[in-house]
């Protein structure tokens, strides 16, 4: 009998041992998620894009083989790939992410560039030249994975610099956690996103409540606000990250300015507001100077990225460059 108790009191040990491992994963996972938060608004704002033009019906298929997509990059490729960086080559993390910075910089900065200088989009060209949908679904499905598989190695690597040193059950635990709910609030938005003008002509045209549609028809009207809403978000977003990213990877190779000096204007511009206001303003300061320094660093990559890269990977690929 007093086996059996002592047995039994092992397994309650073990038990509260691993319900502790489960809350430090999940705490850890929520941690490190949040650092990713530029990163997926700007997700979430760039894949409804992927859909447009196909019919209703295909909306939602197509999102699911993007989301496939998605967990296949972050917990098949991505995960062990982080695993090993961390384990191995921890000195690699820091370039890393400067290199996803960048891009996020880039992208952000060229966005801003087509509206105030617009030209013709290659990509879009190419996609109404093809005319057969199924081929088209095709295609648009494995840019936006190619897409997907940038934006969630920046996730990836953004939410293993921000897990505190533990073990690699640990830090696989955290990183699979955080690549499936990422994965799962952003193609839930973005199937809700784009289902919602279908939901409110549905309204509009089927209710037998006045009051129904008239909310039907403003919730059609008010979704193409929405989109450019995302979109004016998802680009803040990747400049404010891009920049954070930059001035701290600056700051971690030895480099301490412009880190120390968005940190002293921050706090001195905190300072002439009420003690109650200082965290946010200092936040939104450094956030600030961060979007602004990734936009400037953005612009100085367009040519490059347009002139040498881009071409560079055409002739590596054998295909043509799409700027």
């Amino acid at each position: 009998m007093s086996g059996l108790l002592a047995l039994l009191d092992d397994v309650a040990a073990i038990a509260k041992v691993a319900a502790t491992s489960i809350d430090d994963v999940a705490a850890a996972a929520a941690k490190a998620g949040s650092k990713t938060a530029g990163v997926i608004i700007d997700d979430a704002a760039v894949t409804p894009k992927y859909v447009q033009g196909f019919a209703p019906a295909r909306e939602l298929p197509i999102i699911w083989k993007i989301a496939r997509g998605s967990f296949f990059n972050k917990l098949v490729i991505l995960l062990p790939l982080a695993l090993l960086l961390s384990n191995f080559a921890p000195w690699l993390v820091t370039p890393l992410l400067m290199l996803g910075g960048s891009y996020l910089c880039f992208e952000g900065a060229e966005k801003i560039f087509h509206v105030l200088f617009p030209h013709g989009d290659k990509h879009i060209e190419a996609d109404m030249s093809v005319k057969d949908p199924g081929h088209l679904e095709e295609e648009k499905v494995k840019g936006a994975i190619k897409t997907d598989f940038i934006l969630s190695a920046e996730i990836m690597t953004i939410s293993l610099a921000a897990i505190e040193a533990s073990n690699i059950y640990m830090e696989a635990a955290t990183l699979a956690l955080v690549g499936i709910m990422v994965t799962v609030a952003v193609y839930g938005s973005v199937a809700l996103i784009v289902k919602m003008d279908d939901v409110g002509l549905h309204m509009a045209q089927n209710s037998g409540i006045g009051l129904l549609r008239g909310m039907g028809r403003g919730l059609v009207k008010f979704m193409p606000l929405l989109m450019k809403l995302l979109s004016i978000i998802g680009t803040a977003a990747m400049l404010w990250v891009g920049g954070s990213i930059m001035v701290h990877g600056l700051n971690d190779l030895g480099l301490p300015h412009p880190y120390k000096d968005i940190k002293t204007i921050a706090g001195d511009v905190a300072y002439l507001v009420s003690a109650d206001m200082q965290g946010f303003v200092k936040w939104a300061v450094t956030a600030g100077i961060d979007g602004v320094l990734g936009l400037i660093y953005g612009l100085l990559l367009i040519p490059l990225a347009t002139r040498v890269v881009g071409p560079l990977i055409g002739a590596v690929s054998g295909k043509k460059p799409a700027h």
